[in-house]
């Protein structure tokens, strides 16, 4: 018999039950928000700097406003073509609506009204004579009981 000294298998240290190991999930999740904070941090950095460097007495002004302005004018254009993506998107989804779940709804519709058909007819053309069988034959039976024919 094998020892636990002799033995090669390594068995790993028990865990405690507040320890837990974080998923990938949770690793990438927590590496974009520091990503976020830097960039975040970054631009506020950038944003102080400028407005130092503005307030300088011999800053050229007009230069920056005219450098912000087609800033301005670029971010308006990426707006604009993610404002034409969105609206592709929606047309997208609206079309799918429209052309594939509503025909598979209807469908579905067209198949409840088939299972409420059949239902009434099982109803009224096996159910209903079983249980009138059944009544008939328990008042037989309870008429031989009170003839004394045969006993409970």
């Amino acid at each position: 018999m094998a020892t636990p000294e002799t033995t090669s298998e390594v068995i790993p240290p028990p865990h405690s039950e507040g320890e837990v190991k974080p998923t990938d999930q949770e690793q990438k999740t927590k590496i974009i928000i520091i990503i976020a904070v830097i960039i975040a941090a970054v631009i506020l950095a950038g944003f102080i700097w400028a407005i130092i460097a503005l307030m300088q007495p011999a800053t050229p002004t007009d230069r920056i406003r005219d450098v912000f302005i087609i800033v301005v004018a670029l971010e308006s254009l990426v707006i604009g073509v993610a404002l034409i993506t969105l609206i592709v998107q929606l047309a997208s989804l609206i079309n799918l609506l429209q052309n594939e779940v509503r025909p598979i709804l209807n469908a579905t519709n067209e198949t409840v009204n088939h299972l409420r058909g059949t239902t009434e007819f099982l109803g009224e053309s096996v159910v209903e004579p079983v249980i009138k069988l059944n009544g008939y034959l328990a008042g037989i039976n309870r008429v031989i009981e009170l003839m004394g024919i045969r006993k409970k």
